[in-house]
């Protein structure tokens, strides 16, 4: 994503936003979050964006139930653009969500509408509106090594010749998103400030990981 493809995402973020909560996954500034949308409440969500600023805030439950029943969510999550859609047969929507920007979520609207929806604080992560170039400092031998051992215990394919070609920002930022770390690994990964640091985690990650497979599930709340 070009800096000017960002300022224009970023002057467009409305204060409130449809939150759509779904555990263990995640998205990143930038990265591309496919999606299979079925739910009626989730149905009328896509509906409603799709006529405004396309925007959905991805973000995961957390533990416990708030005063109103529904599952408490994390603070923060990364808000997504509508870049692409297509309704299948059977009246669900395939999308793909573009991330656009973390936010801190600061409290939830008072809403009639069946999803939930959050005020989003956009400075808090005003990192993402600027070029990260902390990856420079990333050691790629050192991080591709302990991706070939992880990729490997757990039984995971990639194209290598891919993998050592590959922007090492776009390659942290590919296997915190696909790999199946637990909602509470990937919520570390998303609030990671910068690339290096997103990197760090990831490695020590996948090097506690030892191939247990204990990845975590996608579930709507």
């Amino acid at each position: 994503m070009s800096e000017q493809q960002k300022t224009r995402g970023a002057k467009a973020l409305p204060p409130v936003i449809p939150l759509f909560p779904l555990a263990g996954a995640m998205l990143l500034p930038g990265g591309q979050l496919p999606l299979n949308i079925f739910e009626p409440r989730y149905l009328r969500m896509l509906d409603d964006a799709l006529g405004g600023a396309r925007v959905i805030g991805m973000i995961q439950p957390a533990d416990g139930n708030s005063e109103d029943g529904r599952p408490c969510l994390f603070d923060v999550g990364c808000a997504g653009r509508i870049t692409s859609f297509m309704e299948a047969d059977d009246g669900r929507y395939l999308i793909t969500l573009t991330g656009i920007r973390r936010f801190r979520l600061t409290d939830e609207a008072a809403t009639d509408t069946p999803y939930r929806q959050g005020q989003a604080d956009w400075a808090a992560y005003d990192i993402d509106a600027h070029k990260d170039l902390s990856g420079e400092e990333i050691d790629r031998d050192e991080f591709l090594e302990i991706m070939q051992d992880y990729l490997g215990a757990e039984g995971l394919e990639t194209d290598w010749e891919a993998a050592a070609s590959a922007p090492i920002d776009a390659l942290v930022a590919s296997l915190a998103m696909g790999c199946p770390f637990a909602p509470n690994e990937k919520q570390a990964l998303l609030e990671a400030r910068t690339v290096a640091d997103r990197a760090e985690c990831l490695m020590a990650l996948m090097e506690m990981s030892g191939g247990d497979g204990a990845g975590g599930d996608q579930r709507l709340q």
